[in-house]
């Protein structure tokens, strides 16, 4: 009697908690659509500069120029993105003791999804376009690259393929998140199971990796650290920091957004908290925007041109090296909250389908689209007649349209994709 009593209780929970994993199901599925703005950001930032002073004058349009010049960015999201999504099951554990993830399952899950398809780009790339690494005097440097630790070299980093430095800075990453994560566990056992309690030290562990990550850029970016410490002090800064750091800062902001979001869908008063971040939206999307825009002209002040219309910012030029990265990031940031809780019609604009299309494809795209940009410019734009100003710029995103994106779709179609269920397979089998 009580089980028929308590049925239809029972199932209205069970639809509950249903409608409840669909929504926060299409909730991270935007992200694909972030994803998407962030390779299109990259794209555009490599063929601006190609073609951008052709089309005009920069230092007589400082302000459109510094917003061109700041695509590279888009770096910086695909971290931020990449922290909040590959700690997503880290953080409903440590907040809500779930199961704890099987770093096995998340080793092989990475791998899969990573190595094949890069492995292909890779060799392609020497063999086509830079076959002086088939030289013996470049080994040495390629296998740099084979081990994921072309950014620890100036004369990997950057080079071959530009974009390829990031990839390490990436799988670095995934090797340190479920150590880091097994840290914060540590932390989690000693404290009461009350997730609102959990949720602030958590924060509090994500804050000391922002620390971490700007205290390796201090060092790393002093003369001290460069040029007087050890033999053995310079090979730990080269493995901790690299050429330009390893980014833990930017992954760290992601870590902070999936902590939140995963508090405000799994607490028992979630339904509350999401309508107060819903309520924020506003303020969050116009601080992030706020902070992206006063970054893209310090970046343009620093690195590109300074102008007397940028004056003003010349006294923060000395701080440029260990903290743009952290506001960039910021800002990205606060975009993310702002469209994982922002009103059904912001969702829908990055739910798009194209734009969705072009975030499954971006990792094709993001290893494919700067050496065929590099032949297009090189040996095919001058054997064309000349092309207006306009014609010209536009000719590169033909190019991208018709010859990048189908091999950045055979990679995922060919590579990616029976690697990703090839992964999930294996995956399955051990867990079974």
């Amino acid at each position: 009697m009580n089980l028929v009593a308590h049925t239809p209780k029972i199932a209205q929970q069970e639809k509950g908690e249903g409608i409840l994993k669909g929504e926060h199901k299409k909730n991270i599925a935007v992200l694909d659509g972030v994803r998407a703005c962030a390779i299109i950001a990259v794209m555009a930032f490599h063929i601006n500069l190609m073609a951008l002073n052709d089309l005009w004058d920069l230092p007589h349009h400082p302000f459109a120029s510094a917003l061109a010049t700041f695509g590279g960015s888009g770096v910086t999201l695909f971290f931020v993105l990449s922290g909040f999504l590959l700690f997503l099951p880290y953080a409903r554990a440590l907040l809500f003791q779930a199961s704890w993830p099987s770093a096995r399952q998340f080793y092989l899950k990475r791998a899969v999804r990573i190595i094949p398809a890069y492995y292909v780009a890779l060799f392609l790339i020497v063999l086509i376009f830079q076959q002086k690494y088939l030289q013996p005097d470049r080994w040495k440097q390629l296998s740099l690259f084979l081990v994921f630790f072309m950014d620890s070299s100036r004369a990997t980093f950057r080079q071959l393929n530009g974009p390829f430095w990031t990839l390490a800075i990436e799988w670095q990453f995934y090797m340190l998140l479920p150590l880091l994560a097994l840290g914060f566990l540590l932390i989690a056992r000693r404290l009461p199971s009350l997730p609102g309690q959990r949720l602030f030290v958590m924060l509090g562990c994500c804050g000391l990796v922002i620390v971490w990550g700007l205290v390796l850029r201090l060092l790393g970016n002093s003369s001290l650290a460069q040029h007087q410490t050890s033999l053995i002090g310079r090979a730990l800064l080269i493995f901790l920091y690299g050429v330009q750091g390893k980014y833990l800062e930017n992954f760290a902001i992601g870590m902070i957004i999936c902590l939140c979001y995963t508090y405000a869908w799994h607490a028992e008063n979630g339904v509350i908290i999401r309508q107060r971040f819903r309520r924020a939206t506003l303020l969050l999307g116009a601080g992030g925007v706020a902070l992206l825009l006063f970054t893209a002209i310090w970046h343009f002040n620093v690195l590109h041109m300074q102008l007397p219309i940028f004056a003003f910012m010349d006294i923060l030029t000395p701080q440029f090296n260990w903290l743009n990265e952290m506001i960039i990031a910021v800002g990205y940031g606060s975009c993310m909250m702002a469209i994982l809780f922002g009103p059904v019609w912001v969702q829908s604009l990055f739910a798009w389908r194209p734009l969705c299309w072009i975030g499954f494809i971006s990792y094709g795209l993001y290893m494919w689209h700067l050496p065929l940009l590099d032949f297009f410019n090189h040996k095919i734009l001058p054997q064309i007649p000349a092309f207006s100003h306009v014609g010209l710029y536009l000719s590169y995103w033909l190019w991208l349209i018709l010859i990048v994106m189908p091999i950045a779709v055979a990679s995922y179609q060919l590579i990616e994709k029976p690697c990703i269920q090839f992964g999930s397979r294996l995956a399955r089998r051990y867990a079974s």
